[in-house]
């Protein structure tokens, strides 16, 4: 049995790593982090890993080292060596009594890992400036590795599609990550040594699916982590886990009782005729013209005695955002993945002779939402050959209310649990690395636990590459979204505070703010560069200990003043603070206890601090920037701006 997105495919079939094990090797192979014009981390342990025939005996060369290792029974071997101190070209092969294979363009040098959701996934023919910013990218000391995107219920050891290094250029820039680009060409005017960047990033996905199995468990998460291990062994007992707990999760909402929910063959709900099939935006219904939350669908179909006795294999096109499905009452499964087309195996004794009744729930989160299509590709197929069109006459109810918070199956990739981190992390292995550059938090917003999830990832991914001191420097979040007139209260900029604390409060965490280079409209800013520039000055103190500031300009004390005003304490500065384009720095605010307090007060700048006069009012918090997108004039010596913060006032004696 072999799992392909949501679909199963019952084959005869070795495990992969058996699989791939199996052919006659023409010579030993190295992995992918190790082919041509890769680059090595210098002064870290090596560990060479790659494949041969089984249980055949490898030699390994790096420089002048050599090292003879077995290949395992399923043909993997690995080679560790000492650190090598010195940069530059060296000497890589693997020979056997197979064969020989010698890696051309090999440097030692340092290597940069870069991560996250969109922003750091973007490309850099997609950022600003990019035609003049390719033309001129060829450095042949400067490598690129970008890691296809891939999702997996368990640690692959092997890439699903291997990447390739590339040198820097005008053909291998333009699709790479822009922030991670502009971030190891800074690197490299420094270090003057070869720098290896190597790009894993999946727009939209959440912290969580990056987290591998140890961080799971130590966040709380090691039920969800199971199901999805259960998922890789068994997917239909996975799904029938799944459902049962979204089932309570909704009789808990609702109060239905069991068999009284709506994906019950008959079930209380008023159903009316779908227009077509495709978004409900687009029926000309004008409660659904802007409608996000749930709607059920219903479709009901006719099969023989012998259509029913076998499995079927369900096609559902696109469901935006996700779906679940029943049939008879019984759950089927749930789409995992928005943007892939939905297609599910149904289990034995599912289906029945005559009447059968299939019940969708879509669940729509932003932008459109339905049962996108198209419809042609709806259908039914099963074992005996035959297939059922589901095309049409389908009917639709919107519930009274569309509870928050419905549980996703963890084998998803944006929303799932560790299942990039299995796809796209692990099969790295434990290459040697300079850094990490992290850019991530905007599908966290309003999700607690932020800082205990970036923390236990951390600490997997350094055991994982056994780096315990690995340099981890985060882009705060860019501003985004409509200007604000009066105070609010603000996810965005609580987040930021989170990423401040929580890679301050990490001895090899660094911070770079992006507060000032985002777009209010666009939450995919165009402006990489400075970006790139500011993850180089963060990491050069995280990674190699220059001395300045990990994380940049900060506050760290508000002090009551005498007056009834406060005085706001910095750290991490380059020289002193300045304003720019007004006398006064705006984006303070003075606020009480209560929600709903905080007022807007000009602040003056003294050297390095802040001073808010008072204006009568109790104060015991002071925030600064606190919008998504706030307009602010605070910066120091190093033109970097002062990020969001909220700090309680404390009193002097």
């Amino acid at each position: 049995m072999i799992r392909q997105g949501n679909r199963i495919h019952w084959l005869m079939a070795l495990p992969y790593c058996v699989a791939a094990a199996s052919p006659a090797w023409a010579a030993p192979r190295l992995d992918p982090m190790f082919g041509d014009h890769a680059v090595i981390q210098r002064e870290t342990p090596v560990t060479i890993t790659g494949r041969a025939a089984p249980r055949e005996n490898v030699t390994v060369l790096l420089g002048s080292t050599s090292k003879d290792v077995l290949a395992d029974k399923d043909g993997r071997f690995t080679a560790k060596f000492d650190p090598v101190t010195e940069a530059g070209a060296i000497r890589l092969e693997a020979q056997a009594a197979s064969g020989r294979v010698v890696v051309q363009d090999v440097a030692i040098g340092d290597v940069f890992l870069c991560s996250g959701q969109s922003n750091m996934e973007l490309e850099v023919r997609n950022a600003q400036d990019a035609l003049g910013q390719i033309r001129s990218s060829a450095d042949d000391q400067l490598r690129l590795l970008l890691v296809p995107r891939a999702v997996a219920d368990e640690p692959l050891r092997d890439f699903r599609d291997a990447p390739n290094w590339k040198v820097a250029g005008p053909d291998s820039v333009g699709d790479f990550s822009a922030a991670c680009f502009y971030m190891a060409r800074e690197l490299r005017k420094g270090t003057k040594v070869p720098i290896g960047a190597i790009a894993s990033s999946w727009g939209g996905s959440r912290i969580s699916p990056w987290m591998g199995a140890r961080a799971q468990a130590e966040v709380g998460q090691q039920a969800a982590a199971a199901l999805v291990a259960l998922h890789g062994r068994d997917p239909f007992a996975a799904e029938k886990a799944a459902s049962a707990q979204w089932e309570k999760w909704w009789r808990g909402q609702t109060g239905d009782k069991p068999g009284s929910e709506p994906w019950q063959a008959d079930s209380a709900l008023t159903w009316v005729d779908v227009p077509r099939i495709g978004p409900w935006e687009e029926w000309g219904v004008p409660s659904l013209a802007d409608y996000n939350g749930m709607v059920w669908y219903r479709r009901e179909f006719e099969l023989t005695a012998a259509q029913a006795k076998a499995p079927g294999e369900l096609s559902l096109g696109l469901l935006d955002d996700v779906g679940r499905v029943w049939i008879n009452g019984k759950p089927v499964g749930m789409s995992a993945r928005a943007w892939q087309p939905s297609s599910f195996d149904v289990p034995p004794g599912v289906l029945r002779a005559g009447r059968n009744v299939m019940i969708v729930n879509v669940q729509d989160n932003y932008g459109n939402g339905g049962l996108s299509g198209p419809a042609e590709v709806l259908k039914l197929s099963l074992r005996d050959g035959s297939e059922v069109p589901l095309g049409a006459q389908w009917r639709y109810s919107v519930p009274q209310r569309s509870p928050e918070g419905a549980p996703r199956v963890p084998w998803g990739d944006v929303t799932g649990t560790g299942t990039l981190y299995n796809g796209m992390i692990a099969p790295l292995g434990a290459i040697g690395l300079k850094g990490v550059a992290w850019y991530q938090g905007e599908s966290d917003v309003d999700l607690p636990g932020y800082a205990e999830r970036m923390k236990a990832m951390m600490a997997d991914w350094r055991r994982q590459f056994g780096l315990p001191d690995l340099a981890f420097v985060a882009v705060q979040l860019a501003a985004y979204g409509a200007p604000v007139t009066l105070p609010a209260e603000s996810g965005w900029a609580t987040m930021r505070q989170i990423q401040y604390r929580a890679m301050a409060q990490d001895d090899h965490g660094g911070l770079a703010t992006a507060i000032d280079i985002g777009d209010p409209f666009d939450i995919h800013p165009g402006e990489k560069q400075e970006v790139g520039r500011r993850l180089a000055r963060a990491m050069r103190a995280a990674a190699y200990g220059e001395r300045h500031s990990r994380t940049g300009p900060q506050a760290v004390q508000a002090v009551a003043g005498s007056d009834g005003g406060v005085v706001v304490e910095f750290t991490g500065l380059t020289g002193g603070l300045h304003t720019r384009s007004s006398a006064q720095a705006i984006g303070f605010e003075l606020c009480g206890e209560a929600l709903g307090t905080c007022r807007f007060v000009p602040g003056r700048v003294d050297g390095t601090r802040v001073l808010l006069a008072g204006d009568g009012a109790a104060a015991t918090r002071v925030r600064y920037a606190w919008a998504g997108s706030p307009v602010i004039n605070l910066y120091d010596d190093a033109a970097l701006p002062i990020g969001s913060f909220e700090l309680p006032v404390v009193k002097t004696r």
